[in-house]
């Protein structure tokens, strides 16, 4: 499932787009949830920090657990599961201890690997504004009242979601986050953006800037003033 408002959810998706890109020959993803990623090394014996992708980390993470990893093509995890031995937690933060790991150079080499686990995906979540990738394709995107597109994909980057808007200009990407994307009614069928100035389109010209018809032309001496480099912003 997505989250919009915190990266805390299981996420099935139907395509991986992320600086751990992958090739057309890796698994289909429509049947599996990214649960997480793996940061960086900790310690000497081959512990892991974990970002969680899930609000259920004592379902997900147990002894045992096997996630199949999303890593370059030219790692020598690629094509490869991990199994979970043991998930400690140091200063609130997840630490991981996986089968076949029993080092901090063997753990450096998993560094931004997204753990994915097979999942159901018509399981339908009881989470508070958490949705699966499914349940959002094809939903209208409204901004002030205004339908400006459909959600064509989502895309799952590391630091957040996105939202793919088909357009009639060509698709947009709108980051998944609650300041952007404040309501989501998949009921209705609606998801209502409040996007920055600039975000869709080019920003029209501010009328306060632009010169007054009935101004007299500038004189050389102020148009030479007016080409001079300034400080002020």
């Amino acid at each position: 499932m997505v989250d919009a408002f915190a990266s805390t959810s299981s996420t099935p998706i139907s395509s991986s787009v992320n600086d751990t890109t992958v090739d057309d020959s890796e698994k289909d993803r429509t049947q599996q949830l990214r649960v997480g990623r793996l940061t960086k090394a900790h310690g000497l014996k081959g512990a892991i920090k974990l970002e969680l992708f899930t609000d259920d980390p004592g379902r997900r993470f147990v002894p045992g657990a096997v996630f199949t990893l999303q890593v370059p093509t030219g790692s020598a995890w690629h094509g490869k599961t991990i199994e979970l031995v043991e998930l400690r937690w140091y200063n609130q933060h997840a630490v991981g201890f996986f089968k076949d790991v029993p080092d901090r150079s063997t753990a450096e080499t998993l560094a931004k690997a997204i753990l994915w686990i097979d999942a159901d995906v018509a399981e339908q979540s009881d989470e508070e504004d958490a949705w699966y990738d499914h349940q959002l394709v094809g939903l209208a995107v409204m901004r002030d009242g205004v339908r400006i597109g459909t959600i064509g994909r989502l895309e799952h980057m590391p630091a957040q979601d996105l939202l793919i808007v088909k357009t009639p200009t060509g698709d947009v990407m709108i980051p998944f986050v609650k300041a952007i994307v404040p309501s989501v009614d998949v009921k209705n069928g609606l998801v209502t953006i409040t996007p920055p100035p600039g975000l869709l389109e080019e920003l029209p010209e501010d009328p306060a800037d632009a010169p007054e018809a009935d101004a007299e032309p500038a004189s050389e001496t102020d148009a030479a003033a007016s080409a001079a480099p300034t400080d002020r912003p």
